[in-house]
């Protein structure tokens, strides 16, 4: 359920691309609604969704290469905008007419770009300005009635477009933060090129779901899992405003949160929604379920497994007096197009959104955010009025701290990792990092003891690892630059309060190589 149907939209069709999510959210960050396609949809397809402009993605292959993905000529014939973007661009430029060739200079990484007074889509841009490349094939000749638009010390043609700049591409990546203008590159083509209405917003979505919610729920009564996380919050909070009492939320709690956010979701989101919320202490279930495992895969199974059965019971208590009709899942939109483009239900996780269950308690689902990104759904957050420490909560996963426990969880070391972990997130808050990095995983080497001295006397304790990492979607991360003296004042915090710590140590690790996660 979405707003899509009445907002005008723009295809972005992937080619593989490592940035094709990236583009559709900048698109949607100039208020225009997108969706993304897979380069092998069949034209008529893509035209029967009446898209107001295309967006070519980039792509890992060479367009005279056999087999590359290509478009059907008949695109260009349709009279809908496109913009090619990297490979996107050399397809372009292939389907009319152009040339591509591997010229034996390649392109990566930060390139200084040159454009010319010819442009409607550079003008009054800075002359030079540092775009992000990832190229090796360049258009050498661009397609007739096409102006090149810019340049580079190594390529001749690294953007181009036809006389009302409706047909346009750039052999750089615009979407990428590293790129200077980017966005504004792209939001100069879809408002003031192809006229699209910047009318997609987070007011517009919640307004939209709650009436869609309301027509589909009539009398029926809704259940929904919460995590504890911004999507399920969000998701909980968009029903609530749609049916109010009709909704019950269920909270497990297995004992494997962060300090304060079990009481986060009791006192706080039920606070601000009234929402009716039952709470399944299941802390011990869970520890007992854990004991003596040290592999990371096993603790994600036991975890789910015991997660899906807790719920299971929940369920079945709460529909005992009246039937559930529905169920409420944080799915967002780029869990549908990993799962096929939304050709179908998604794939997703049992620990993310509650899967697995039997048949007898099979439920309609209600999906609120499914065309939302992440960024989308934490302004739709605040419009409803959730608290900012729910909103602006960094990502985390599923089975919380028993993988970021490196050995055996138990009690006490789930004790000493929440203490750092609570020290650690405060110093970055105290510093305002905690919303310009991705987030901050804290972990405890808990088999690990390194030598000390703390006072006269020698100290074993186990090291904490901090793992501060920059990224936008995950896929790719790097670590984040912490200044030295924020990094001190939490190593100092740790060692002097957490007694069974003493050494904390930085990962510097990018992704890849690195997971984001140690476990």
């Amino acid at each position: 359920m979405s707003d899509s149907k009445n907002q005008e939209l723009v295809l972005v069709v992937d080619f593989g691309a490592q940035y094709a999510q990236l583009i559709a959210r900048r698109v949607r960050q100039a208020q225009v609604y997108s969706e993304i396609v897979p380069s092998s949809m069949p034209t008529a397809k893509m035209l029967e969704k009446s898209p107001k402009a295309i967006i070519l993605s980039g792509g890992p292959s060479s367009v005279y290469e056999a087999g590359a993905p290509t478009l059907d000529s008949k695109i260009f014939e349709a009279g809908i905008p496109i913009f090619g973007i990297c490979y996107g661009f050399q397809v372009m430029a292939a389907a009319l007419g152009g040339v591509v060739t591997k010229t034996g200079k390649s392109e990566f990484g930060r390139t200084a770009l040159t454009h010319n007074s010819n442009s409607k889509l550079l003008a009054d841009l800075p002359k030079e300005f540092s775009v992000w490349m990832s190229h090796g094939d360049s258009v050498t000749t661009a397609p007739s009635g096409f102006t090149s638009t810019a340049s580079t010390s190594d390529t001749e043609i690294v953007a181009f477009e036809n006389s009302d700049a409706k047909f346009a591409g750039v052999q750089f990546h615009p979407e990428v933060l590293h790129s200077e203008n980017g966005q504004e590159i792209l939001r100069r083509w879809l408002i003031d090129v192809v006229g699209c209405k910047p009318t997609w917003n987070s007011e517009n979505i919640v307004t939209s779901e709650v009436e869609k919610i309301k027509k589909l729920v009539g009398s029926g009564r809704v259940l929904c899992g919460l995590s504890g996380g911004v999507d399920s919050a969000v998701a909980a909070a968009i029903v609530q405003k749609a049916v109010g009492s009709q909704l019950t939320c269920v909270f497990v709690d297995h004992g494997l949160l962060r300090e304060g956010e079990a009481e986060q979701v009791e006192r706080d989101f039920v606070a601000s929604t009234g929402v009716t919320l039952k709470v399944v202490d299941a802390k011990e279930r869970f520890l007992s379920a854990l004991a003596g495992v040290t592999d990371p895969e096993t603790k994600r199974k036991i975890i789910g497994t015991e997660f899906i059965r807790v719920f299971e019971t929940a369920a079945r208590e709460i529909s005992a007096t009246e039937p559930i009709d529905f169920l409420v899942q944080g799915t967002l939109y780029p869990d549908v197009v990993e799962s096929g483009g939304g050709d179908g239900a998604a794939n997703i996780k049992s620990h993310h959104n509650v899967g697995g269950l039997p048949d007898d308690l099979q439920f309609k689902l209600i999906e609120p955010l499914r065309t939302l990104f992440k960024d989308e759904v934490r302004y739709a957050g605040l419009s409803l009025g959730l608290p900012e420490e729910i909103i602006w909560r960094q990502p985390f996963p599923g089975p919380g701290l028993a993988i970021r426990i490196v050995g055996e969880v138990t009690e006490n070391r789930l004790r000493i990792l929440r203490k750092a972990d609570a020290i650690a997130r405060n110093e970055l808050r105290i510093a305002n990092l905690d919303r310009i990095i991705w987030q901050c995983p804290v972990v405890l080497l808990a088999d690990v003891r390194s030598v000390g001295v703390q006072g006269d006397g020698r100290t074993y304790g186990h090291p904490i690892v901090l793992r501060p990492v920059s990224s936008e979607d995950a896929m790719t991360a790097d670590w984040s630059r912490i200044p030295y003296e924020v990094l001190e004042k939490i190593s100092t915090r740790i060692t002097n309060e957490v007694s069974e710590v003493n050494r904390v140590v930085l990962d510097v690790t990018s992704k890849p190589p690195g997971t984001i996660e140690w476990e």
